[in-house]
């Protein structure tokens, strides 16, 4: 049937991931390809499915979806992004927009918006919730405006966020470096780095940090 659009649905809660499936599967349009639990998971989805669009959402383990939307834009340029999340923070919604993604919806969402924001961003034109969408403009104004001061998180490279990310789910040196095939000793600079930059100074503060930040959740 070639009028189905092929569909990959990253999440890692099971529950919500099956609710999707079920949902969009009741379409004669669409044909879910796919699921993946976290961000690596998705770009190899992506990879072996060439799908026409990844519902992705931001918070899952190992790699979150910001990066991995980045990773998925630059090998599959032609997939559709449509993030599907909780987070409603400008600094969020601007990141995502930053990193490639084409629409933006929130997990409280009706069916009826996940199925109009689907069938915009497939049609390639951007969609973002009504709900959110004041924020953007207000955030754009804003920029115009004045120039935003550096936080210490605008310091750290995408590679000290990932580091952050495990480091705050838990994982020890070692696992971060062979789930990275870094070196043990490259992932404790990384962390003196994450540190001396965040002025934070055990695992604990860093933990909180990332929660606060939105990268992890408990």
């Amino acid at each position: 049937m070639h009028g189905r659009h092929r569909i990959i649905i990253a999440e890692d809660h099971t529950i919500l991931r099956e609710g999707l499936k079920a949902l969009l599967c009741s379409k004669s349009s669409y044909e879910i390809v796919g699921e993946a639990q976290d961000g690596n998971e998705a770009i190899r989805c992506v990879d072996k499915f060439k799908p026409n669009l990844i519902l992705m959402d931001l918070s899952m383990p190992r790699m979150n979806g910001m990066d991995a939307i980045k990773e998925i834009k630059r090998q599959s340029p032609e997939t559709k992004v449509l993030v599907l999340t909780v987070h409603k923070t400008e600094e969020y919604i601007m990141a995502t927009l930053q990193a490639g993604a084409d629409g933006y919806v929130l997990k409280d969402s009706t069916h009826a918006e996940l199925e109009m924001a689907i069938q915009t961003v497939l049609t390639g034109k951007p969609y973002i919730s009504p709900g959110i969408s004041g924020k953007i403009i207000e955030g754009y104004l804003k920029g115009r405006k004045s120039s935003k001061l550096t936080s210490p998180w605008d310091t750290l490279t995408q590679r000290e966020r990932g580091i952050l990310k495990l480091i705050a789910e838990g994982y020890k040196n070692k696992e971060i470096a062979d789930y990275l095939c870094i070196s043990v000793k490259t992932v404790e600079k990384h962390r003196a780095n994450l540190m001396e930059k965040l002025d934070l100074h055990n695992v604990s503060d860093l933990t909180a940090y990332a929660i606060e930040k939105g990268i992890v959740s408990r």
